[in-house]
């Protein structure tokens, strides 16, 4: 189950919410005020927080702003007051709050907000993860352009690369695979013989893709 923050400055709602959330088999931390909840925060990432909008010291969208800025809000915020107005929880949102419950919560309103954020964070983690995976093989490719091994350092120009994932996938996939003929017509001194041999593909076919994707072939053999 979850790890879940309550920030609230009422002792009676930290009591009852505590007591809702851990008999739902999740594990609660208390802060009764802003203070205390960026000491809970210093110290673990909480699965989800419960904050109140109204505080003494510092109200929690105050709070909310201090967590996006020093980049810690990378865990589902729900907001909670009793007397905030519509544009208070709309800022709250614009910040990054993922939901607002107006006060006096009830119970099917406090589950149900719980488990859609817990269920966000676990779709945003999957997302985050395949991101990663599909990245990966594209950053070592390109570490592999872009790093000569000790025999290379020697063997003539080499093609270097650093490619922005920052785009659209056929864009992104058309820089490599320019950069990957770059590769290869460089050290096979622009032979398309050879080439072609290397990369597998009919000489026909190669000449047509080397072209699409604008390959300077008088520079690889210039470098020859």
């Amino acid at each position: 189950m979850a790890n879940i923050l309550v920030v609230d400055d009422e002792l009676g709602i930290r009591d009852l919410l505590s007591e809702i959330l851990n008999d739902e088999g999740h594990t609660v931390e208390l802060a009764e005020n802003a203070s205390q909840a960026r000491e809970i925060r210093g110290r673990i990432r909480p699965d989800l927080v419960l904050l109140d909008i109204w505080m003494p010291d510092t109200d929690g969208v105050t709070l909310l702003k201090e967590w996006s800025a020093a980049g810690l809000l990378t865990m589902p915020v729900i907001m909670m007051s009793g007397h905030a107005t519509i544009d208070t929880a709309v800022d709250a949102i614009r910040i990054g709050a993922q939901a607002f419950l107006e006060k006096p919560i009830t119970l099917q309103k406090l589950l149900k907000a719980v488990e859609q954020g817990l269920a966000r964070e676990q779709v945003r983690q999957a997302v985050a993860a395949h991101q990663a995976a599909a990245r990966a093989p594209v950053l070592a490719a390109a570490a592999a352009i872009s790093t000569p091994t000790a025999s290379e350092a020697h063997s003539g120009p080499q093609v270097s690369q650093m490619f922005d994932l920052d785009r659209p996938l056929r864009d992104a996939r058309d820089a490599f695979e320019k950069a990957y003929f770059e590769f290869h017509l460089t050290h096979e001194s622009g032979s398309m013989t050879r080439v072609a041999e290397k990369t597998g593909l009919e000489r026909t076919h190669l000449y047509r893709k080397l072209k699409q994707l604008g390959v300077d072939l008088t520079r690889s053999k210039r470098n020859s």
